[in-house]
């Protein structure tokens, strides 16, 4: 997904990526809530949604932050589940 050398979360990922990622975690009534544009309240679709983000930089920008916000969010929960989180729970009992 991302470049582990850039420090820029958005490096390598495409607009589209970035809408569907956060359409399957929050869906179109949630994405509507959070950031107050119409194409996410009206018939909302990926098509149009891209059409306007891309001639809308301070929609984008909303966009690409709340995707920021995501991955940071993500990154929290994947440190608190670290590969010895549960160790106890996958100990065999004898």
């Amino acid at each position: 997904m991302t470049n582990p050398s850039s420090k820029d979360p958005l490096h390598g990922v495409t607009l589209e990526a970035l809408l569907n990622t956060l359409v399957n975690k929050y869906g179109w009534p949630e994405l509507a809530k959070r950031i107050k544009i119409n194409c996410f309240k009206s018939d909302p679709s990926i098509k149009s949604s891209l059409k306007f983000l891309r001639r809308t930089p301070w929609a984008r920008k909303e966009v690409e932050d709340l995707y920021i916000d995501f991955l940071h969010d993500e990154q929290e929960n994947n440190d608190h589940e670290g590969p010895w989180a549960n160790w106890q729970a996958k100990k065999p009992q004898d």
